[in-house]
């Protein structure tokens, strides 16, 4: 995921973070399961467990580790990250370094 100050998400933590929002607001995981309808809720922990761990996204719980917990918890996208996250998920570009070459 973190590599060398670079953030690289698969795709079940781009859906999740999208969802989640980068705005810092808390989404209960109830919503958070409506809101991604194509994931089963395995995999929304699963993906959860991940993105706290590295930092990402922090949750109100310790643990949530079936359905009934998860569905209680309270999500949200960690502030610390946000901006980081944000250049994640919508990848700019680097500018076109220029090919002249100065010569003496």
């Amino acid at each position: 995921m973190n590599r060398g100050g670079e953030i690289n998400l698969d795709g079940a933590e781009t859906s999740v973070l999208k969802a989640l929002g980068l705005g810092g607001s808390e989404v209960e995981g109830r919503e958070l399961a409506e809101r991604l309808p194509d994931f089963v809720v395995a995999e929304l922990i699963d993906t959860l467990q991940g993105l706290s761990a590295m930092g990402y996204v922090d949750a109100d719980k310790g643990s949530f580790h079936n359905r009934e917990e998860f569905e209680k918890t309270h999500f949200r996208v960690n502030s610390g990250y946000s901006r980081d996250l944000k250049d994640a998920l919508d990848p700019r570009p680097e500018p076109k370094k220029s090919r002249r070459v100065r010569r003496e």
